[in-house]
């Protein structure tokens, strides 16, 4: 991957799993974070690279890539053998299930709370319904996963990490750092920590950053 950059500012979530990504396959690339921060990412130049004015980009040999989960999927397929992003289709396909989950389903869940909470955006900081609606769908969706890793005891597909751990994994720390009340969830703890032992995760999942 020489010669690729990243453009995206890492207070992004979807950058971070790009960057988290791209640091686990050992894949050399470049950085660049000032797009979405200094950066006008609704500039002309911006949107003749990505045309809905989002981050994260990357560019590369093979040409221009968004859409935070492609991206993730193109570096785990280029850097095999790794064993991101399984060869066989089921296995496959198990990854990609969770992390479509991750970015339809969860996502959907905890907007509004998030924007509200801990953006402070001004289309829902005051909507209290709203809120409550989001906070507990994002909660009833957790609780999908603290299930699941109870009974994997390891990762979100089994004993190994995956892709699926990362866009998950990072989720996971936005639900642990937004202001709401959460049910307890042994099973998410001990995962969290599990994912904190890599050192790829210790860069990218911030404990002050949701």
């Amino acid at each position: 991957m020489k010669n690729s950059l990243v453009l995206g500012r890492t207070t992004s979530i979807n950058v971070r799993k790009v960057l988290w990504t791209a640091a686990e396959t050992g894949l050399a690339f470049a950085h660049e974070d000032r797009w979405a921060l200094a950066w006008d990412v609704r500039s002309a130049e911006f949107l003749r690279l990505n045309p809905n004015g989002l981050v994260p980009v990357l560019l590369c040999q093979d040409g221009v890539l968004w859409e935070s989960n492609t991206i993730c999927r193109y570096l785990a397929a280029i850097a095999q053998p790794h064993e991101l992003l399984p060869a066989d289709p089921f296995p496959r396909a198990e990854v990609e299930m969770w992390m479509d989950w991750q970015a339809t389903e969860l996502n959907s869940a905890w907007r509004v709370a998030f924007l509200a909470l801990v953006r402070h955006h001004p289309d829902h900081v005051h909507d209290k319904m709203g809120i409550a609606r989001s906070v507990e769908q994002w909660n009833d969706l957790m609780g999908i996963l603290e299930r699941r890793l109870a009974e994997t005891d390891a990762y979100v597909v089994g004993a190994r990490f995956t892709l699926a751990d990362v866009v998950v994994g990072l989720s996971l720390q936005r639900w642990l750092l937004t202001p709401i009340a959460r049910p307890r969830t042994p099973a998410l703890n001990a995962y969290r920590e599990r994912l904190l032992a890599r050192p790829a995760a210790k860069r990218w999942i911030d404990p002050t950053f949701p």
